[in-house]
C-alpha cells in the first residue's frame, strides 16, 4: 500500500470541527466492531508470542540459534528430514533447511524483530512527522515553504534503494533492528507531516485556535493544547495503518538481504531464505508467511476499525 493511499484513507475519519470520543468511549466501540476486535485479538496474540518467546521456546524444549544436523539431508542439501519440513513432537514446525535451525523458536524470537522494528520506526515517524506538519501549519509563509519543500524532497526520494545503501555500510556495532527502524523512519516521514500540516492548517482558522493566538499564547503551547487534540483522530488512524505498511518494508528490506543478519531472526529474513526452499520444504515459506499475512490483517482490520469509529456519521448515528 503506498504512502498517498494511507494518507488519503486517514484522512477520511472525522474532520477538525468533530473532537474524538473519549478513550473509553473509543475502547467500547471498537469492542463492538466485530473486525476491529478480531483484528486486536490478533495483534495481542503476536505480541504476546513475542513478549512469550523464551517461555515458549523453554515448553518446547528448543532455541533459536543451535543447529540440528543430523535433522538434515546433507546429500540433497540440506532438506530437513521427516514429513512436514521435519515436524514432531520436540520441532513443532520442523526445522530450518541446511542448518536444522528449530523452526519455531526463530519464528516467535523473529517476531520481536519484525514487529519491533514496525511499532519503533511508526513511533518515529509519527513524532517527526507531526512536528514537522504543525511547524510547517503554524510558521509564517518562509517556513512552511521550506519545510514543504523538504517534504516533497523526502517523499520524491528513492526511499528504498536509499535504505539498501545505508544498511549495507552500517557497522555491525551498531544493533541493526535500531538502525532498521530509525532508517524506515527517517526516509517515510514525508506522508505523516503532509496530513499534520494538513490539518493544522484547518484547525488554525477555527475560533478556539485564533483566541488562543490572540490572547498571546506561545506558539509551543498553541500547538500542545488546540492543534495537538485536533490531530489525534486522523493520526491514530494513520499510525495504524503504518504499522503493516512499515512491516511490509521491514521484511522486504531483510528478503533484499540488508536488515537482520543470522543467528538473529526476522520473518522477512525468513522469507528470503525460505524462497530457494519452496519445492522441497514449503513449511520454511508458510510459516514465516502466514505469520505476517496475520499480523498485517489484524493491524488494518484495527486501522478500517477507528476509522469507521471515529467518523463523524458513525457517531451521530450512535448518538
Amino acid at each position: 500500500m503506498t504512502e498517498s493511499v494511507l494518507t488519503e484513507e486517514a484522512a477520511t475519519g472525522p474532520g477538525p470541527s468533530s473532537p474524538p470520543p473519549a478513550r473509553g468511549v473509543l475502547w467500547r466501540r471498537l469492542r463492538h466492531d466485530k473486525a476491529a476486535a478480531t483484528g486486536m485479538a490478533i495483534i495481542a496474540l503476536m505480541v504476546l508470542v513475542a513478549l512469550l518467546a523464551p517461555v515458549l521456546t523453554a515448553l518446547e524444549g528448543q532455541d533459536p540459534t543451535t543447529q540440528h544436523a543430523e535433522l538434515v539431508d546433507s546429500a540433497t542439501g540440506g532438506t530437513p528430514l521427516g514429513s512436514l519440513g521435519g515436524v514432531s513432537g520436540s520441532h513443532w514446525f520442523g526445522v530450518e533447511p541446511k542448518t536444522g535451525r528449530d523452526l519455531f523458536a526463530r519464528l516467535v524470537y523473529g517476531a520481536r524483530i519484525s514487529l519491533g522494528v514496525a511499532l519503533g520506526a511508526t513511533v518515529l515517524q509519527v513524532l517527526i512527522g507531526v512536528g514537522v506538519g504543525i511547524a510547517a501549519g503554524l510558521g509564517g509563509r518562509l517556513l512552511d515553504g521550506a519545510l514543504g519543500r523538504l517534504t516533497d524532497l523526502t517523499l520524491a526520494f528513492p526511499s528504498v534503494l536509499f535504505a539498501i545503501a545505508l544498511m549495507a555500510i552500517v557497522p555491525d556495532s551498531i544493533p541493526r533492528p535500531l538502525i532498521l527502524a530509525v532508517v524506515i523512519a527517517l526516509l517515510a516521514w514525508g506522508s505523516t507531516a503532509r496530513l499534520a500540516r494538513g490539518q493544522t492548517l484547518s484547525l488554525r482558522t477555527r475560533d478556539f485556535v485564533a483566541a488562543a493566538r490572540l490572547s498571546g499564547a506561545p506558539p509551543l503551547r498553541v500547538a500542545r493544547r488546540e492543534i495537538l487534540p485536533g490531530l489525534v483522530t486522523p493520526v491514530l488512524t494513520y499510525a495504524a495503518l503504518l504499522v503493516p505498511s512499515n512491516m511490509i518494508t521491514e521484511a522486504g528490506l531483510s528478503f533484499l538481504g540488508v536488515g537482520v543478519r543470522p543467528p538473529t531472526s526476522s520473518w522477512g529474513q525468513m522469507l528470503s531464505q525460505g524462497t530457494t526452499w519452496f519445492r522441497p520444504d514449503i513449511m520454511y515459506v508458510l510459516v514465516p508467511g502466514g505469520a505476517l499475512f496475520l499480523t498485517l490483517l489484524g493491524f488494518t482490520l484495527v486501522a478500517d476499525g477507528v476509522r469507521r469509529v471515529l467518523d463523524p456519521r458513525n457517531i451521530e448515528v450512535a448518538a
